[in-house]
């Protein structure tokens, strides 16, 4: 669970928002949401499209920033 401690002298609201994003970086309030009522097969197809869109998206983004191998260098293949 997460936890968010609220500083000296710090407002809080923005001990409320960094507890948010904790929350919605875990995936928790998306979870409520989702379980909140019923969903229906057409949403749960959006929702698990979503999921693999950012999955993909995630690993786009580590696989475009290896360097491509020197011309002439031995490949696993």
């Amino acid at each position: 669970m997460p936890e968010v401690s609220v500083r000296k002298g710090e407002p809080v609201d923005r001990a409320l928002k960094r507890l948010k994003t904790k929350l919605e970086m875990e995936g928790i309030l998306e979870e409520v949401r989702r379980l909140r009522a019923h969903e229906t097969p057409k949403e749960r197809t959006r929702r698990k499209a979503r999921a693999t869109a950012k999955r993909g998206k995630i690993r786009f983004r580590y696989v475009a920033n290896k360097p491509a191998p020197a011309e002439g260098a031995p490949t696993a293949e």
